[in-house]
């Protein structure tokens, strides 16, 4: 092995050759020895970036137009950072600068890592919120609507916070029916978004609320980042229960806030939305009391005329009278119908009269009555030509009082 005096001149010489490893080791030793490279900041692009996901390291290069260095971050590291590296991505890491023995290569190892130019929790926010909304989850199709008159309102926030004493104070002025039930969560640090995510759980689960408030109140946006949480905003999209988000003052806007069905600017304003307003309701259901009042009395009054009309017509005053009335219409109308079925019994008559006498002229009786006969062979066909016949047929002569059969002797044609 070589002796640390290697290290301690700016000019070197070794006693012998060394092995790889001994040089690698030499190496690391020397970067390892400057001050300047324990604890500094570097600017960069990143490229190549590996989420090792079997370890939860990070292996990435950072680069800018004229150079480039390896970078690593151990999962230790890299589950503490807040948004998605990505290749492209222009950061700020913070580590230290050494070598790795076994490849040669000098490299950051890095314990901090920021998005240049933006902090990391809001690179984060905007990740996740473009993320979520590519897939659907803020669309208002989805949205439920919030009921217009919860008996049981759901809240899920600290027990001992600003939020649940502002909630209870407006529900016992707003709308005393409704009952409140708290689910104590959450609100802050590691825990806060698993926490509310069970509170959402268990009133969908037991069926233990017409709607339900998530929220707290103000603060930065570390105090609020377990609204800005993945599973919790899938929670809110599945939940069958309508949620109210009201997460800190009226400027402050969660992930939470744009996946649930509504989004309330303080805990206040969101008791406000989903309470009504007991004095407005009793205002309006007594103006709809003394509008049906009104209407009732209208239509009676209205009915009450049409009755006392009814009642002093004649029909009702002297029923007597009115079927006389309609007995005399009838006679009438007995007296026009005969009339008119006796004119036209004669008119049919003469018709009838007139047709049965232009029959008779047209008929052969009557040419037989005056000294005409009809002749026919003895199958019944009527002769009309001397070629209907020859010698030695017989035939029928019909005549007005009978018919007597005779003999053809001889065929004349005319």
């Amino acid at each position: 092995m070589y002796s640390d005096e290697y290290t301690d001149g700016a000019e070197f010489s070794f006693p012998r050759a060394l092995t790889v490893s001994e040089i690698s080791e030499f190496i690391k030793r020397l970067f390892d020895g400057v001050p300047q490279f324990s604890s500094l900041s570097v600017q960069g692009e990143i490229s190549n970036f590996k989420n090792h996901f079997g370890t939860g390291h990070f292996y990435f290069t950072l680069k800018d137009e004229n150079a480039s260095i390896k970078a690593v971050m151990f999962r230790s590291y890299a589950s503490a950072v807040k948004f998605n590296p990505e290749n492209g991505m222009k950061v700020t890491v913070h580590g230290r600068i050494s070598t790795y023995p076994r490849d040669g290569q000098y490299q950051i190892y890095c314990d901090r890592m920021e998005p240049l130019g933006i902090g990391a929790l809001f690179a984060a926010y905007e990740q996740l919120k473009k993320k979520l909304f590519s897939e659907g989850l803020f669309d208002e199709a989805h949205k439920k609507p919030l009921p217009k008159f919860p008996s049981k309102v759901g809240v899920v926030t600290s027990e001992t916070g600003a939020a649940v004493r502002d909630i209870i104070n407006i529900s016992s002025r707003r709308w005393p029916l409704a009952e409140l039930i708290l689910y104590p969560a959450l609100v802050q640090g590691d825990g806060a978004a698993p926490s509310v995510i069970k509170g959402i759980e268990f009133f969908n689960k037991n069926n233990a609320a017409d709607v339900i408030i998530i929220g707290r109140g103000g603060g930065s946006i570390e105090d609020l980042w377990a609204f800005n949480d993945e599973s919790l905003a899938r929670a809110i999209y599945a939940s069958d229960i309508p949620i109210v988000s009201a997460v800190g003052h009226e400027t402050d806007f969660t992930i939470s806030d744009f996946v649930a069905d509504v989004r309330a600017p303080t805990p206040s304003a969101a008791a406000e939305i989903v309470l009504p307003d007991f004095s407005e309701v009793r205002r309006t259901l007594l103006s709809l009391d003394s509008r049906q009042k009104s209407g009732i009395i209208s239509l009676l009054s209205s009915n009450g005329l049409t009755l006392r009309r009814l009642a002093e017509r004649r029909v009702l005053t002297d029923p007597m009278a009115f079927i006389e009335d309609r007995v005399t219409q009838l006679n009438v109308i007995s007296e026009k119908l005969t009339r008119l079925t006796d004119t036209k019994l004669t008119d049919m008559k003469n018709k009838l009269t007139k047709s049965s006498a232009m029959l008779n002229t047209l008929s052969p009786l009557a040419v037989l009555s005056r000294g005409y006969g009809a002749v026919s062979t003895e199958d019944g066909a009527i002769v009309k030509s001397v070629s209907d016949v020859k010698e030695h047929d017989v035939v029928n002569v019909k005549l007005r009082d009978g018919y007597f059969k005779s003999s053809v002797n001889e065929v004349v044609k005319g």
